[in-house]
């Protein structure tokens, strides 16, 4: 059975592959390891093999692994859908959070983030795809929230995130990927990311200037929603 160092070596030659076939420089995509459902006891593993970035979609597990991984230096991501009464331990908790599609959370993280704090870095995520399954502002209102949230103390605006709909149609991805960066330069503000492109649509995203790749299941494996 694969290993995550042997999973995290796959990948990173994957990500570079994908870099030089865009003609990029590899260093300038980097992995985030989302763990959901998966144990501290992997996030540990994870780190050992060279993994510095973390992801997390659920507060509670993301807190729990937190408390058992106070001794590594880890930079984690709050990646999930964002209710009001979870912002004050996003804001306290994460140096991340790739899922903001609303000033009203946007407003309570700015408030709640500690003042010893650096600032928390903020990615809008966009529903390109228009699913009404996929949380995310619309390209239409995209503009407005991004100038309002840029002018917010206490975050720093880094750029866009997005799950478009799946396919396993390559040019149907970069599409999607390409709108993005599109919607993210079209904004006109300074911008550094674009948080897109998972295990099975990386490349793709690669190509059309991803420098976050959210990668969970080829790193740590099929995930086991019967876990708490």
């Amino acid at each position: 059975m694969s290993t995550i160092a042997d999973n995290l070596s796959t990948l990173t030659a994957r990500i570079s592959a994908a870099a030089k076939a865009a003609g990029r420089a590899p260093s300038d995509i980097r992995l985030l390891a989302v763990s959901k459902t998966k144990p501290a006891a992997a996030v540990r593993e994870a780190f050992a093999a060279g993994v510095r970035d973390v992801g997390e979609n659920y507060l509670q597990e993301a807190l729990n692994k937190q408390g058992e991984l106070t001794d590594l230096p880890l930079t984690w991501h709050f990646i999930g859908p964002i209710q009001s009464n979870k912002t004050r331990a996003i804001a306290e908790h994460f140096d991340w959070v790739h899922s903001v599609d609303r000033l009203k959370i946007a407003q309570r993280l700015s408030e709640q983030r500690p003042e010893g704090l650096t600032p928390l870095s903020i990615c809008l995520q966009v529903n390109v795809s228009g699913e009404t399954s996929k949380s995310g502002c619309t390209p239409e209102e995209l503009p407005a929230l991004a100038s309002a949230i840029a002018a917010l103390p206490r975050l720093r605006l880094r750029g866009l995130m997005a799950i478009p709909e799946p396919t396993d149609d390559r040019a149907a991805q970069e599409a999607a990927f390409a709108r993005v960066r599109e919607l993210q330069d079209s904004l006109g503000l300074s911008l550094d990311t674009l948080s897109m492109g998972m295990s099975h649509d990386l490349e793709a995203a690669i190509a059309q200037g991803a420098t976050w790749v959210r990668i969970g299941t080829a790193l740590f494996g099929a995930r086991d929603y019967g876990q708490p």
